[in-house]
């Protein structure tokens, strides 16, 4: 697990970040502040198929047992892993129900990573599944999650977000 002051959040060897969805002008409630001290995310896209992941580091504002994220930190980034695996993957979704398992505590200043797939596409429904795993392996939580895809217009340039990300354009719309 690493621990740091300054948290490695970089793309891995053979992944392209997306910036997507830290970009958007509603900036995301776990995403949407890359400086902070609560949570850190950057998600990517592997460049040889496509596959999703993420890295987030927990910071001293995520504090819930002493020296240890809030277990709802956990429970928020894995909510929206599973989301935007969902829509780099072409379903605009929310989520209808969330399941998470906590398996260890996560020390304050670990960085993890965010694995989230698809396991099931039925209609509208679609169901999803991911961990956050520290790079040790340690396996801190899983969840399982039902998303519902909606009409995208509803969510104005996060869709277009989205469509690039799917894309496979990895920066900001319009680079």
């Amino acid at each position: 697990m690493s621990r740091q002051s300054e948290p490695d959040l970089g793309a891995p060897e053979g992944w392209v970040a997306i910036d997507h969805f830290a970009a958007q002008p509603t900036r995301s409630f776990v995403s949407g502040d890359p400086h902070g001290r609560r949570l850190r995310v950057r998600y990517f896209r592997r460049e040889r198929d496509g596959a999703f992941m993420g890295k987030a580091w927990f910071g001293e504002e995520c504090e819930g047992p002493p020296g240890h994220a809030h277990g709802g930190s956990l429970a928020a980034l894995i909510d929206e892993g599973m989301g935007v695996a969902a829509w780099v993957y072409g379903h605009p979704s929310v989520a209808a129900e969330l399941t998470v398992k906590f398996l260890k505590m996560v020390p304050l200043g670990t960085v993890v990573q965010i694995d989230a797939f698809i396991v099931q596409v039925d209609g509208k429904k679609i169901v999803t599944g991911g961990g956050l795993i520290g790079d040790d392996g340690t396996i801190f939580c899983e969840g399982h999650g039902l998303f519902v895809e909606v009409d995208p217009s509803r969510f104005g340039e996060l869709a277009d977000h989205a469509r690039h990300a799917k894309e496979g354009s990895f920066g900001p719309p319009g680079a």
